[in-house]
């Protein structure tokens, strides 16, 4: 059992449900963090390593599969939110236009999300869609945090050069924003984004750590 309380938070996640529209969610209350990427960022690997679970956001061999907001429980007061994710998505205008509004809708109208993690391949970041996530974050004043992932693809050097020139190319983004290396797959970077997810679920400290 992990002795930090943020991890045994996570560690509980469980499904809660799937919504298409806001109408849909779960109730507006609470604390929400929500996970945003395209569809080729390792968003679902990321959410099941860092709760210790390894099927509980769904991965699949066809990226963009998920086509829903999908909330998993950590308590009665927290939730982690899957976001749909784009980019090679088979889909047609059509449909990729609907599930933009309804991401559009739930960012614009969620007064209980306290933050935002938006996931990037390292080896693609900021494209169109991490721009708008970007853009919307900015005009919210919503907090981000970037997890770039992957970090295992390029050698250590590589990948820190990476993240140095993605923080100097967003340092004068108006929100509250942060970014880290991360890989689901070496366990990378996992002590940093609990702590930023402890924050922002207002986690409170263990009062007895060693019971």
């Amino acid at each position: 059992m992990p002795q930090d309380p943020t991890q045994r938070l996570l560690h509980q996640a469980q499904f809660l449900k799937s919504a298409q529209t806001v109408e849909q969610c779960p109730p507006d209350e609470g604390f929400e963090v929500a996970f945003a990427g395209r569809s080729n960022a390792g968003k679902s690997s990321a959410i099941n390593r860092l709760t210790g679970q390894r099927s509980l956001a769904r991965t699949s061999k066809t990226p963009g599969r998920t086509q829903l907001l999908n909330f998993f429980e950590l308590d009665e007061q927290r939730r982690l939110v899957d976001l749909p994710g784009y980019g090679y998505a088979k889909v047609d205008k059509q449909t990729r236009m609907q599930w933009q509004r309804h991401l559009d809708d739930y960012l614009a109208r969620r007064r209980c999300l306290t933050g935002l993690v938006l996931l990037m391949d390292i080896r693609h970041p900021l494209k169109e869609f991490d721009r708008l996530i970007l853009d919307w974050s900015a005009q919210a004043g919503m907090p981000l945090h970037l997890l770039v992932t992957k970090a295992d693809k390029l050698k250590f050097g590589a990948a820190k050069s990476t993240l140095l020139q993605i923080r100097k190319t967003l340092k004068d983004h108006p929100a509250p924003l942060t970014a880290q290396l991360f890989s689901a797959t070496a366990g990378t970077g996992c002590d940093e984004a609990w702590a930023r997810l402890g924050d922002w679920l207002r986690v409170p400290p263990d009062e007895n750590p060693s019971a």
